[in-house]
């Protein structure tokens, strides 16, 4: 995506339904994927008001008129249910500022598209887990958005980003990526490959189950990093999920899984030293106690007992798509030195490899909670 100039974000700025003065736009955040923009408006006697706004990035979203549909039917709902509930939608769910053309997104001359979104003040967001009570609050949190919105269609939702989780597509991709072998580096990683192949119904397990009806398709955040939650200031609680680019129909697993295989990891994605990996325990208690407390009665039964499951499942597509990208030749994931995505994927399949071995431990820790 070409460097956004200055021109372009007065023209966005000059078509969103914003009031006051402008005294401050600066670029903001560490994200990778959208420009981020902070703009501070002056309005006399009552202070200052925050925005957020951002240049969508068309190349990773290729659709944004849905993926804005997708955000404004979810925020929508979010805020009614908030509102019913005697909380701030203001601080607890996103505020999509509309257009002065009343849309959820702009549209600029170079043809690039921009939204934006209510500043959320006096929180913060972590990009690490530092403690176990942060972890704890992200699941309750996450739990809490899954709670909110359990009976949204989930099936009125665009796919964003199609076969996002598909595990057994990307599963087909990966023996694809061994069969072409387009950069000759299959036989130096045979058992890497191995270890996928012998998993095969890891791959299938979740995608069946959906297929014959016996877990339910939700919404689904497919991107529950801790430094997606907006934790308050004053009080220590998570008080907001945000970064919704990626909400689609999915399973509730694959948002839990995905937590425990970022946040519930001993060590970074990219770690060389396997003896550093393993699945904290502790933390994925803490998760899971979080979890169940924040959906508040609204997940079933068997998605409960398949919370294991689902971050098994989880850590394995995403080292099966590190090791893909390998075997591409890095095409799709930013690698910062040679054999990155092998490292990274080789990370990723010794926490499973630890998940297999505490698979008994795990199943205990569910059974605690799920009453």
């Amino acid at each position: 995506m070409a460097k956004v100039m200055r021109k372009q974000i007065d023209e966005a700025i000059a078509n969103f339904k914003y009031e006051g003065i402008l005294v401050a736009d600066r670029a903001y955040g560490s994200g990778h994927i959208n420009d981020t923009f902070l703009l501070i408006f002056d309005h006399g006697e009552e202070g200052q008001s925050r925005m957020i706004l951002q240049r969508m990035n068309k190349n990773v979203f290729p659709r944004p008129v849905e993926l804005m549909a997708n955000i404004k039917g979810v925020t929508s709902w979010l805020r009614k249910k908030i509102e019913e509930n005697g909380g701030d939608p203001d601080r607890e769910t996103l505020t999509v500022v509309s257009t002065v053309d009343g849309e959820p997104y702009f549209i600029d001359s170079e043809g690039d598209y921009w939204r934006s979104y209510l500043f959320i003040t006096d929180a913060t967001s972590y990009d690490q887990v530092e403690k176990v009570e942060d972890f704890y609050e992200s699941a309750v949190a996450f739990g809490n958005f899954q709670r909110l919105l359990a009976d949204y269609p989930a099936d009125t939702l665009y796919e964003t980003i199609e076969g996002f989780h598909n595990t057994k597509k990307r599963f087909a991709t990966f023996k694809k990526a061994v069969e072409e072998d387009v950069m000759g580096r299959a036989a130096s990683v045979q058992k890497e490959i191995q270890f996928v192949l012998d998993r095969e119904d890891v791959a299938n397990y979740l995608c069946d189950l959906l297929e014959k009806g016996e877990i339910p398709l939700r919404v689904t955040h497919n991107d529950t990093k801790l430094n997606n939650i907006m934790i308050d200031d004053h009080t220590g609680k998570a008080i907001c999920v945000i970064d919704l680019d990626t909400v689609m129909p999915g399973l509730a697993m694959y948002d839990f899984g995905d937590s425990i295989r970022f946040g519930a990891s001993t060590a970074a994605e990219d770690e060389v030293d396997l003896d550093k990996v393993s699945c904290s325990m502790e933390l994925f208690e803490a998760y899971v106690r979080g979890y169940i407390e924040g959906c508040g009665g609204k997940l079933t039964k068997r998605e409960i007992e398949l919370m294991p499951m689902g971050a098994k499942t989880m850590t394995f597509e995403c080292g099966m798509r590190f090791l893909t990208d390998y075997l591409q030749g890095d095409t799709y994931f930013k690698i910062h030195r040679e054999r990155h995505n092998l490292d990274r994927s080789r990370t990723q399949f010794k926490l499973v490899e630890d998940m297999e071995n505490k698979w008994d431990v795990m199943k205990e820790i569910i059974n605690k909670y799920n009453y």
